[in-house]
């Protein structure tokens, strides 16, 4: 830029604010100063546009001018400008026109970036002016108030530690950085809720917009959390109740502070005494259960409760049972209905080291198949609509003692399956969960073989049948051991009596051979039924069998098929029988009408009609009736 105008230019460099001489019928910057050439960055050379500083603001500018016009002089801060580099400039501007060149405008340019510096710099020279020992008094009141806040906080046994709005750590006190292992220097300064709060105990990311710290200062309300988790700088999570409170500067939400408890301690031990408590209540359970199979034990009426025999099968079984009592080896006991298993059984757990916990039997056919696997294995509460509670099976029931498993073959093929495995694993899962429970049983099953040699034992899965099958025992059928019946049958007549309340009757030698001649089909169960029968019919001393063939055909699997003939003749043999039983009498509590559960009227009605004559059944004419 040429010197054009010889005045105003050796004025323009002696300003101390950038200045411009515009001549503003061509838009031209005729001259700028030093420190407006620096301020706007102008080109050493070649014409300049003022336009080129100007930009969106050209408009603006235009009225300013008209305004300096007009008033002779004026100022303004709506006009912004840019250097050359297209740099923004916060600025204000002061012209005026050139007294005898009317087109030449000569504007100040007051940089407002410059002027705010300056007054900070003056404040800050005011301050120091104000004396040394006024700022020392200001800065010992400070730091004594910082003293004391740390020392309020510190001496606090909750870990407490502040956040500003943007989540920036503001403060922690010792108890946290104790029982968290970060330092303040790790945590000031830094998003404190991605260094300890970032994932739940079960590994889920926790997003801070998810937190309820954060929600205190965003929404301005206070958070009560009563169990989450943080995390130690070495990786560790600690369990912590907290309550974070917003702050506020002067009305203005600041961010919050929060403070924390640690209570891993306290949840584990809470976790502890529901363990407990969970085993407690398994334990009461098994208890009840325990307690509710004894009494029904205690009340079951039992044959006998020792092994009664002299025959050379009896003392083989006696002598097994002796090998196999004192080890926990599982035993399969096979033979017919009615011949013992139970009482073997029993006798191998009464002499066994188990003998002090309880000898658990399942019957294993009289349990329906919908409900066997509960039975067996217990369910949880929920695992079905009518789990209102926990309940233990019979494998739990029987831990530590001895689980007799009577007729073993007629448990359903996928209980069997389920049975072996938790056998084989020693641990029981309840229907509807997933825990495995220990278990510490030992396993004595029965099986079931017919008169015919068949037994149950085809129904058995082989591996089931190989897991179990480690120590055989046979029952023989009684009729296959004769010297066992007069022994039996007086054993089983006493109990009768005793139960009955009646005197027990004379054994004679007829009624040994009766016994001795008989198959029994029932074996020593329907020994004990007979006996009991016998004491009900008998009168006085002399005992009265009742074996007929009729009678017994049902429990000889008698199978064949009757004309209605036949069954008539039946019918009134049997009444004639029960007369004979009650020398005549019909009614009455020993009459033949009890006997045969019938009212007495029917009984004469069936008399009538059958044609049943008193010479039938009376020993001799005019017996009372």
């Amino acid at each position: 830029m040429k010197d054009t105008v010889a005045r105003p230019d050796s004025l323009l460099h002696l300003l101390p604010e950038p200045a411009l001489l515009i001549d503003t019928r061509e838009d031209r910057i005729v001259e700028a100063n030093a420190r407006a050439v620096d301020l706007l960055k102008l080109p050493r050379t070649g014409p300049v546009r003022l336009e080129r500083f100007l930009g969106k603001s050209m408009p603006w500018f235009l009225v300013f001018v008209e305004e300096v016009d007009h008033r002779g002089e004026g100022w303004t801060r709506a006009v912004s400008m840019t250097t050359a580099f297209g740099d923004p400039l916060r600025c204000e501007l002061r012209a005026r026109f050139v007294e005898g060149q009317p087109e030449l405008l000569f504007l100040v340019i007051h940089d407002l970036d410059e002027l705010d510096r300056r007054a900070e710099r003056m404040e800050t020279e005011g301050l120091h002016r104000a004396g040394l020992d006024t700022w020392r008094r200001a800065e010992g009141f400070f730091a004594e108030l910082e003293r004391r806040n740390q020392l309020i906080l510190n001496a606090a046994g909750e870990g407490i530690y502040g956040i500003n709005s943007e989540g920036k750590t503001t403060f922690v006190n010792r108890a946290a950085q104790e029982m968290l292992g970060w330092t303040s220097a790790d945590l000031l300064g830094r998003d404190i809720h991605a260094m300890i709060h970032h994932h739940h105990l079960n590994g889920e990311v926790y997003p801070s917009h998810d937190c309820p710290i954060y929600r205190s200062f965003r929404f301005e309300q206070v958070s009560r959390i009563e169990d989450e988790v943080f995390w130690r700088k070495d990786g560790r999570p600690i369990r912590v109740e907290y309550v974070s409170t917003p702050i506020y500067d002067q009305q203005v939400l600041a961010g919050a502070v929060v403070i924390f408890r640690d209570i891993t301690e306290r949840k584990e031990n809470e976790r502890k005494l529901r363990e407990a408590l969970a085993e407690v209540a398994d334990l009461r359970d098994r208890l009840e259960e325990e307690n509710a199979y004894l009494q029904e034990a205690i009340s079951t009426e039992r044959a006998h409760h020792d092994i009664i025999g002299v025959s050379p099968a009896t003392r083989q079984v006696l002598a097994r049972i002796d090998l196999v009592a004192r080890t926990d080896a599982t035993v399969v006991i096979s033979g017919e209905t009615g011949t013992g298993k139970a009482l073997v059984a029993a006798e191998i757990h009464k002499v066994s080291d188990r003998a002090r916990r309880p000898l658990i039997h399942f019957n294993c056919g009289s349990v329906a198949p919908e409900t066997v696997e509960v039975e067996l294995f217990g369910q949880v509460r929920g695992a079905s609509a009518a789990a209102t509670r926990d309940t233990p099976g019979k494998l739990e029931i029987a831990h530590g003692g001895t689980l007799f498993l009577d007729d073993v073959e007629q448990l359903p093929p996928e209980i069997q399956s389920k049975l072996l495995v938790a056998l084989q694993r020693r641990a029981v899962i309840r229907v509807g969960d997933t825990r495995e429970r220990p278990l510490d049983i030992r396993v004595i099953a029965a099986t079931t073989r017919s008169g015919d040699g068949r037994g149950g034992v085809r129904r058995i899965q082989q591996n089931l049948f190989m897991f179990l099958n480690v120590f055989p025992i046979e029952c023989v059928p009684l009729r296959d051991r004769p010297d066992d019946i007069p022994l039996l049958a007086a054993h089983m007549l006493r109990i009768a009596c005793r139960r009955l309340n009646r005197p027990v009757p004379v054994l004679t030698e007829g009624v040994v051979r009766q016994l001795l001649a008989y198959e029994w089909p029932g074996n020593v169960r329907e020994l004990g039924n007979v006996m009991e029968r016998a004491v009900v019919i008998s009168k006085g001393s002399k005992l009265i069998l009742e074996l007929g063939t009729d009678r017994d055909a049902g429990a000889r699997g008698d199978t064949m098929v009757r004309t209605e003939a036949e069954m008539q003749a039946l019918v009134r043999r049997n009444i004639v029988n029960c007369l004979r039983e009650t020398s005549g009498r019909v009614s009455g509590q020993d009459g033949a009408a009890a006997l045969l559960g019938i009212r007495p009227s029917t009984l004469y009605s069936r008399i009538k009609s059958l044609n049943i004559a008193e010479e039938e059944f009376l020993a001799a004419p005019g017996a009372p009736r």
